[in-house]
């Protein structure tokens, strides 16, 4: 039997990046679709060091740390020395980060509502748990 799910995972990503990128655009917020998953991170719980960053958002260390470079120098984030273990560095919200916060969780919301457009809460219940079993099975694979 042909399956296609990853093929379908690769297209959704894709379409979704592309289509938040543009509402975000449209709503003044001019961070790409990675650095979004940086900050949401933070806003959750700010002030963390690049390897949490890391596994928070599933990107690679050396991605977080290039992405984490480019908002350092917009003003967005700030690196500050871990006073208690020198050779780690920890990454902070600046002001402007948090400012944008209020606006990007409504370009999100906007977001969910188009990509469950049709879907009975039962449904998307169903299909999360679907994805997340898969999530899991591929994490565990990634550690053997």
């Amino acid at each position: 039997m042909e399956t296609k799910g990853g093929f379908y995972i690769t297209q959704i990503k894709q379409l979704q990046d592309r289509i938040f990128e543009r509402l975000l655009m449209e709503n003044g917020i001019e961070i790409s679709g990675g650095q979004g998953r940086i900050l949401f991170i933070l806003w959750k719980n700010d002030h963390l060091t690049i390897s949490e960053i890391s596994r928070a958002t599933s990107l690679a260390k050396n991605t977080v740390s290039i992405v984490v470079d480019g908002m350092v120098n917009k003003n967005i984030l700030e690196r500050h020395t871990n006073p208690e273990n020198r050779r780690q560095t920890i990454v902070s919200l600046t002001d402007y980060a948090r400012s944008l916060q209020e606006k990007y969780e409504a370009v999100s919301q906007e977001m969910s509502s188009l990509f469950y457009q049709g879907f009975s809460e039962k449904e998307q219940k169903e299909f999360e748990a679907y994805l997340a079993r898969i999530l899991d099975t591929l994490t565990l694979a990634e550690k053997a």
